[in-house]
């Protein structure tokens, strides 16, 4: 009896975490697409960026829709634990599973599938370089995002300091970002040259490697606490 209440207390504690961090999502995601319509109606009038710009802002609906899976999944494992509900501890046994499952066939299908994953990523290279080129200096929706993605992970560009030759900016200046250059204000194509500034995404690529531990703790943690949370819920569920 002392175990089985051990565990109850346990499933309403986790859960109603779960159910704070679904709801915490839900509301991110809704205030990103709403904000993100602003944006949007900005770059119609561009239909190249528009196009680039779209998918991402779109992605929103997939942070609402896990937000409220999550919500959802935390209500029905605190409430079921809770009440003694055995109907809403199946359920919730069975989306947890169904999570895992679908975890498990996204690792799977990313280690089949992973030249084209650098395919697409080449890809995504040579359009986001061509959108700097384009647009950095003359579109500010463009132009000060990049600033502070550079700012804060010290980088330059997406792949160095090209991607920024002819661009807007730079064909009116002559300077490059100051993130191209360390420890100054004025930054020249030669000085860009010279320092070689890695590029943001070599830059998050190393950040996750130097993570990688870390990363692949939180990813096997959340796999034990799933794993955990299906044998409890069908310990209570036959309690």
């Amino acid at each position: 009896m002392t175990c089985t209440w051990i565990l109850k207390v346990l499933m309403v504690i986790i859960n109603s975490a779960i159910l704070i961090a679904g709801g915490i999502t839900a509301i991110i995601g809704f205030l990103i697409e709403t904000k993100g319509k602003t944006v949007l109606e900005l770059l119609k009038n561009n239909n190249e960026i528009f196009s680039d710009f779209a998918p991402w802002f779109n992605a929103t609906y997939s942070l609402i829709a896990i937000g409220a899976v999550l919500a959802f999944m935390g209500f029905l494992g605190c409430c079921g634990a809770y009440c003694e509900d055995k109907c809403m501890l199946m359920i919730y046994f069975i989306i947890i599973f169904a999570v895992f499952v679908a975890e498990v066939l996204a690792a799977v299908l990313l280690l089949l599938h992973q030249s084209k994953a650098e395919v697409l990523l080449n890809n995504i290279r040579t359009q986001v370089a061509k959108n700097i080129k384009e647009n950095y200096g003359k579109n500010n929706i463009i132009t000060k995002p990049w600033n502070e993605t550079m700012d804060l992970m010290k980088c330059c560009g997406y792949n160095n300091y090209t991607d920024f030759e002819d661009s807007p900016h730079v064909n009116n200046t002559s300077l490059y970002p100051p993130s191209c250059c360390s420890e100054t204000n004025e930054c020249f194509r030669k000085k860009a040259e010279s320092e070689k500034v890695t590029g943001c995404f070599d830059a998050l690529v190393k950040w996750v490697q130097n993570n990688s531990s870390l990363l692949g703790g939180i990813a096997v943690c959340i796999i034990a606490i799933e794993v955990v949370a299906m044998i409890v819920s069908l310990i209570l569920y036959r309690g």
